[in-house]
């Protein structure tokens, strides 16, 4: 028993903290538009150029406003198991405490920086 003991207090069971369950927003262009998403897992795929998002977040649908973007995103990414976003369309990624609410928006040119050049398609 006090051997018992002993080992309990060198080897503390695993404890929850924030830190364990990270939450990420990125946000990369795709066809003019930006996405704006949430996901539980960010990393570099064996897919030269490319980055895996893999389990995507949305809001919860307890609140009585509800989101026409959000619904759009998540009815297109209904499904998706993980998506390969390429490196030159990320325009960032943060490691968030709280989510947010996923959206699309029309990529505006704004400012004298030029982008990476993309092909984008004739609407």
């Amino acid at each position: 028993m006090i051997a018992a003991l002993f080992l309990s207090d060198c080897f503390p069971g695993p404890t929850m903290t924030k830190r364990d369950a990270p939450i990420f927003k990125v946000i990369f262009l795709n066809q003019g538009q930006v996405f704006e998403m949430y996901a539980k897992h960010i990393y570099q795929s064996e897919l030269w150029g490319f980055l895996e998002v893999e389990e995507f977040v949305f809001g919860e649908r307890t609140q009585m406003i509800v989101d026409p973007s959000e619904e759009k995103l998540k009815a297109q990414f209904e499904g998706v198991v993980r998506s390969f976003v390429p490196v030159h369309s990320i325009v960032r990624i943060d490691e968030v405490e709280r989510l947010g609410i996923a959206k699309i928006s029309e990529a505006r040119a704004v400012g004298n920086v030029m982008p990476f050049p993309v092909p984008m398609p004739d609407k």
